[in-house]
């Protein structure tokens, strides 16, 4: 029934601040960016112009005014082909990154965004 992982939304305080993020720091593309009204946007990044899971930089303040129970940070594991590569390139570009955790299921580390949502990235074998 179901068979991919389409959009994950991710609550942010600035819009502008967070595609910063995720585009100059953790090196995402934009994939889409349409006004919503006055206030704010609807912006899509993604890892690649190809790949067709992307993150959705919603407002968390227009949630807030919706439904201020959906404004809770998700959970989101992303995946690498190499771990150690992302890592030093996260920690060069400013990225607030945890320790390497080298556990028998893989490896990864946790990372931070602009507003102190926490992450994790684990490589794929």
């Amino acid at each position: 029934m179901i068979n991919k992982v389409a959009k994950v939304t991710v609550y942010v305080n600035d819009q502008e601040e967070a595609k910063d993020f995720w585009i100059n720091r953790v090196g995402f593309v934009l994939k889409e960016e349409q006004p919503m009204g006055p206030d704010f946007s609807w912006i899509e990044v993604g890892p690649s112009e190809d790949d067709s899971t992307n993150l959705v930089l919603y407002a968390k303040a227009a949630m807030e005014q919706h439904d201020p129970s959906k404004v809770q940070h998700p959970s989101i594991l992303f995946s690498t082909t190499d771990i150690e590569s992302a890592y030093e390139k996260m920690k060069q570009n400013g990225v607030k990154v945890g320790e390497m955790l080298r556990m028998p299921f893989g490896t990864m580390f946790s990372f931070h965004d602009q507003d102190g949502n926490d992450y994790l990235l684990r490589e794929d074998k």
